[in-house]
C-alpha cells in the first residue's frame, strides 16, 4: 500500500527496544516537524484553500500525536531530550533540484511529506507488531492509522495540484531515491534513520 521500494530491516526494532527514551524523544521531535510542516505549506500556499483547510487539521492532530508521545515520557520518569539532526529527511530533501514555478516547489514539498508519512507509517507498523512492550505496540499501532491517512492526503493534493502523469513520475523516482538512502539507514535509535 505504502509503495515503499526498501522495507526497514526488522533488526531495527532491536535497536529501538534497546533505547526506548531515544526513540520516544526522537518521534516527539517528529511529531512536531510534522506540524510544523503543515504550518508552513499555510504560510507559503494560503491560495490553496483546500489544503490550507487540511493543513489547519493536521497541526491539530500532529500536536496532540505530539503530546501522546511527550506524556509517555513523562510517565517514564524521564524528560523530553533535545532534538537531533534527521539524516534521512536532510539527505531525503536533496533529490528535487531547488527553485521551479510556485506549483512545482508545493509538488515536491507534497511529495517529500507524503514519503516521510509513508516510512513513519511503515515504522510504527514495525514497532507495533514486534516490541516486547504490548502496550507500546499498540501505541504504534494506533498512530500507525493516522500515519497511511496522512501519506494518501499529500500524494493526492501532489497530483491534484501537479500534472498527475509528470508527478506520478516523480513520486516513483523519489521512492527510488528513497531506496537507496534506506539501504544505509536503521542503525539508529531514531523513526527515521
Amino acid at each position: 500500500m505504502l509503495g515503499l521500494k526498501l522495507p526497514t530491516d526488522p533488526r531495527w526494532v532491536n535497536i529501538v527496544e534497546k533505547n526506548i527514551e531515544d526513540i520516544l524523544t526522537d518521534h516527539a521531535y517528529c511529531e512536531q516537524k510534522a506540524a510544523s510542516t503543515a504550518i508552513s505549506l499555510i504560510v507559503s500556499f494560503p491560495e490553496y484553500t483546500d489544503l490550507v483547510q487540511e493543513m489547519i487539521a493536521l497541526v491539530k492532530e500532529e500536536i496532540s500525536h505530539f503530546k501522546l508521545v511527550h506524556d509517555r515520557i513523562i510517565a517514564n520518569g524521564w524528560v523530553l531530550g533535545r532534538d537531533r539532526k534527521d539524516d534521512y529527511v536532510i539527505q531525503l530533501l536533496k533529490f528535487f533540484p531547488k527553485g521551479g514555478s510556485r506549483t512545482t516547489q508545493l509538488v515536491h514539498r507534497l511529495l517529500y511529506a507524503a514519503l516521510i508519512e509513508a516510512r513513519s507509517c511503515e515504522r510504527f507498523r514495525l514497532l507495533s507488531e514486534e516490541l516486547k512492550d504490548k502496550e507500546l505496540a499498540e501505541f504504534y499501532r494506533n498512530l500507525m492509522v493516522s500515519e497511511a491517512n496522512h501519506y494518501t492526503m499529500f500524494l493526492g493534493f501532489a497530483r491534484q495540484y501537479g500534472d498527475r502523469k509528470e508527478v506520478d513520475k516523480k513520486w516513483q523516482q523519489l521512492l527510488d531515491y528513497e531506496a537507496e538512502i534506506m539501504k544505509n539507514l536503521s542503525k539508529k535509535e531514531t523513526i527515521h534513520g
